[in-house]
């Protein structure tokens, strides 16, 4: 159960701490067309990003996969980028859908980003099992508690502050629009 607590832990810390920007704002992004009443489809969305960043972190800790970290740093603002760019361009209820897929999609990219750190803290005598398990329950706790933030946020703006909805999503992507475009510029690999 220690070793749960740890991998939960790490996991928690991987979506919440101040160097996990890239994570936080995806899941801006992600969030930024919903309003607090749809909370579960926004749940389930963050579930299918859990989905494709736990296959992929679990393929490249077993070294079945094996990206360079550079190319990886670079791809993973370049998923936000993209991400904000679909909210900018109002696709209505054909954003919705093509958001599950990216999430699902861009988690696999996401999920080999911190694949060469949880390699070097696994041990070769801990379960892999409940490393992993670990890891992404708190990934995916962190990730409700971010959700439940934003949701929080954006109905406050809606109810209280009257801010329209539209110009909400354009606010919230814009703004990760420019900070994931200045990462992936950051981090161009050649």
């Amino acid at each position: 159960m220690q070793d749960f607590k740890f991998y939960f832990d790490l996991g928690w810390h991987h979506i919440i701490s101040k160097d996990a920007l890239d994570h936080q704002l995806f899941i801006a992004a992600l969030v930024a067309i919903y309003a607090f009443k749809e909370w579960k489809q926004v749940l389930i969305l963050v579930t299918a990003f859990t989905i494709g960043h736990s296959l992929t972190l679990a393929l490249s800790v077993l070294d079945i996969i094996r990206v360079s970290s550079s190319w990886v740093e670079f791809l993973i603002p370049c998923t936000i980028v993209f991400t904000a760019l679909t909210n900018l361009l109002d696709r209505g209820k054909s954003a919705v859908k093509l958001n599950y897929f990216l999430a699902l999609g861009f988690g696999l990219i996401h999920g080999m980003g911190f694949a060469n750190t949880l390699r070097f803290i696994l041990a070769k005598d801990q379960s892999l099992a409940v490393g992993l398990f670990g890891f992404n329950v708190g990934l995916e706790a962190g990730q409700i508690a971010l959700v439940m933030l934003l949701l929080i946020i954006a109905q406050i703006a809606f109810s209280l502050l009257k801010v329209n909805r539209r110009d909400w999503v354009l606010f919230i992507s814009a703004s990760v629009f420019s900070l994931a475009l200045k990462m992936a510029l950051d981090r161009v690999p050649f």
